[in-house]
């Protein structure tokens, strides 16, 4: 066979044959080379996408460590944040409360909660809640339409929320003048509860209080601070010198201290005025609607539940 393939005559009849095995064995060689081509292309394009994504990366990262330092996030068990569930479910009790159309709720959650991120990033200390009833207060009060412009707040821990409240009631037009009540201790005095000392480390004291109600502007420079209990009696013969148009009841959570503050709350609220009794159906806080759900049922009682925002329950008083 060797000698065969050696034959001029013989290679010369075979070469047509082997041309065309020749031309069949480099067709797939060739493209597996111009899909090597094309797979190099294809990897060096990856890379440098990956490469741009990876800056990206590192951007948002930093942006996201931005606005975990601004909302709080970071060594926090809640941010001031919402997802879009929460605000939906939030305009809509605020909407159902106070009998407002719902895109005014929205839009007063969205104040309200602008107003609570300018506040805790100027002020000193912390507002104690979560957001979504933080902002549920604040967006629901001035809904609501008070008889006048007196407000008595029973606990104010830093005087934060006081300082919320007036900016969002001067957005409805009315220029509140505000009365607080507060034994302005560092350690929160719950009966039965462990409170321990206050999480920020920064004293509750007067001048403290003052720095955070300057926020409010001159209606927060003239707001009256009572230091003591709500239920002492010398601290409410110096309250009781008006009746109040909002009352917002922050106190004492046990239930006997709800019990007496909503019992006094009925005789210093103004004809149509409301209360507001902050922690209404939190499990922590059992004792708050145990002692709201037997006041309300009482046949004497001047108040009406008009419904619950978060959790908190807004009150309005008969005349």
């Amino acid at each position: 066979m060797p000698s065969l393939l050696k034959n001029p005559v013989t290679r010369r009849l075979l070469r047509p044959a082997a041309n065309l095995v020749d031309q069949r064995v480099r067709r797939p060689v060739g493209r597996l080379r111009q899909d090597s081509d094309a797979l190099r292309e294809e990897l060096a394009s990856v890379r440098k996408e990956l490469g741009s994504l990876r800056q990206q990366v590192t951007t948002l990262r930093g942006g996201q460590l931005s606005a975990d330092l601004f909302f709080e996030r970071m060594g926090s068990a809640r941010g001031r944040t919402f997802t879009e569930a929460e605000l939906d479910k939030l305009v809509a009790q605020i909407a159902a409360t106070s009998g407002q159309d719902a895109k005014l709720a929205r839009r007063n959650v969205a104040a309200a909660f602008r107003t609570v991120i300018a506040v805790e990033s100027l002020g000193v200390g912390r507002l104690a809640g979560s957001t979504s009833n933080i902002c549920g207060k604040l967006a629901t009060v001035p809904l609501l339409a008070p008889p006048n412009q007196d407000v008595l707040e029973i606990g104010t821990l830093y005087g934060m929320f006081a300082a919320a409240l007036i900016r969002m009631l001067h957005r409805a037009g009315i220029e509140p003048n505000f009365t607080i009540v507060d034994p302005l201790a560092d350690i929160q005095l719950q009966p039965g509860a462990k409170m321990g000392t206050e999480p920020t480390g920064t004293p509750v004291r007067l001048d403290v209080v003052r720095a955070n109600l300057a926020f409010g502007g001159p209606a927060g420079g003239r707001t009256r601070v009572v230091a003591g209990l709500s239920g002492d009696l010398e601290v409410r013969k110096e309250v009781a010198d008006r009746e109040y148009g909002v009352i917002v009841v922050d106190g004492d959570h046990s239930a006997e201290g709800v019990a007496a503050d909503l019992e006094w709350a009925e005789t210093i609220v103004a004809p149509g005025g409301i209360v507001v009794l902050d922690d209404y159906g939190d499990p922590g806080w059992k004792g708050v609607q145990a002692a709201a759900d037997a006041h309300l049922a009482r046949g004497d009682s001047r108040f009406d539940l008009l419904g619950r925002v978060s959790t908190s329950a807004f009150l309005r008083a008969r005349g």
